[in-house]
């Protein structure tokens, strides 16, 4: 696929694979073209060129809440969270995408419309509860400190049921212990067979996470491979520092 904006190309002629029940890391420098390649996924900008297809299904040019139905969900950079909303409230939303009931029976509070609540916010209270959540779920999002934001982030993307599910840099801002825990949680949810795609400038967690790992340079794909492999790779180096640099390989 490829992606331009005006004559400056965000992505170009990128080919990439993402396996079922694999946790794939997608890294490089700022402007590499991460977060675009995921907007082009999952409906939020079209893409210029090229087809995005799931599960043997060509999704190109579906709307974003297609995409959703069909099993891809997302984080964003910034956590998109309801902040005068209670994290219940939060994730409850999250499941609304997935309604059967007329919106109309909600006001006339029928039995199919209070049944349908009820499943979905048992649900919901166990999102809460994977997450480790559960203890805050009637607290505003304000009120909760930046890295337990991120984490409710991350419950309402669980709430449209994905399949595969796209991390955006899901660790910004967080200590070293709330790392280690949203890191932990993305390897409990593969366990769940969810697909993960992680995007992540914390390279340590990523090559201690994932499987196998994409590095991304001015919208190109210059490496591919296993951790290991990709992190002494000169051009990786490269692109990161501008230079060799052994503690780079090393770290």
């Amino acid at each position: 696929m490829s992606k331009y904006f005006g004559g400056v190309a965000a992505l170009m002629d990128l080919d990439l694979d993402i396996f079922k029940s694999e946790i794939l890391g997608i890294i490089g420098p700022n402007g590499a073209g991460k977060t675009t390649f995921f907007n082009v996924v999952t409906g939020f900008i079209p893409v210029t060129h090229g087809n995005v297809v799931f599960e043997g299904e060509d999704i190109t040019g579906l709307r974003a809440d297609e995409i959703v139905r069909k099993g891809i969900g997302r984080t964003f950079q910034a956590s998109v969270i309801y902040m005068e909303a209670s994290c219940f409230e939060n994730v409850l939303m999250g499941f609304h995408i997935h309604y059967r009931q007329p919106k109309w029976k909600a006001f006339l509070h029928t039995r199919g419309y209070h049944e349908e609540e009820g499943r979905f916010s048992q649900r919901a209270s166990e999102v809460l509860g994977f997450m480790g959540l559960e203890d805050q779920r009637n607290k505003l999002a304000s009120e909760l400190p930046h890295g337990q934001q991120r984490l409710l982030g991350v419950c309402i993307a669980l709430a449209t049921g994905p399949k595969l599910l796209l991390l955006d840099e899901p660790a910004t801002g967080m200590n070293p212990r709330e790392t280690a825990v949203i890191m932990e949680r993305i390897r409990q949810l593969r366990e769940k067979g969810i697909t993960i795609v992680v995007v992540e400038h914390n390279v340590k967690a990523v090559t201690n996470l994932c499987d196998r790992i994409v590095v991304l340079n001015h919208g190109q794909k210059i490496a591919e491979g296993l951790p290991k492999e990709v992190m002494i790779n000169p051009e990786v180096i490269e692109a990161y520092l501008g230079r060799e640099d052994e503690h780079f390989a090393r770290g």
